[in-house]
């Protein structure tokens, strides 16, 4: 099955976008889709081998998830690509766009459970709140 991507144009530095893409204290402020969720915790440990372990869950607390990924490539300010605990793979890439504008695109192995479009439309959906949430900080 081929990956699935997601992009955002970022009105920031890279080295901003990056520092709120990879910190802790940045991650559980962006790290949900829909208003109804959270991320109530976040470790990141981002060095190859280390670990991403991020707690998703609603609001409620009716239901939640933990997301763990095992760095396998870690390129400052250009490159993170982790796998998940089901091996699935995923690739993030930081560009440049100019001094004050950053591209971040992720490429993604989909999960088996969820259409193909709704794993995007997820995807696109963190993605956008960290823009939203980037760019406001």
């Amino acid at each position: 099955m081929s990956k699935l991507t997601v992009t955002a144009e970022i009105n920031k530095p890279i080295n901003e976008v990056w520092k709120a893409f990879n910190n802790p204290e940045h991650i559980v402020k962006w790290n949900f889709a829909p208003e109804s969720w959270e991320c109530p915790s976040a470790k990141n440990d981002l060095t190859v081998g280390g670990k991403l372990e991020v707690r998703m869950q609603a609001k409620d607390e009716s239901f939640g998830f933990d997301l763990v990924g095992i760095y396998d490539e870690v390129k400052e300010y250009q490159l993170i690509k982790y796998h998940l605990e089901d091996h699935r793979e995923v690739e993030i890439v930081f560009e440049k766009l100019s001094d004050d504008k950053t591209k971040v695109t992720e490429n993604f192995d989909p999960e088996n459970q969820n259409p193909l479009e709704f794993q995007k439309d997820g995807w696109q959906a963190i993605l956008d709140n960290f823009k939203r949430y980037s760019e406001s900080i």
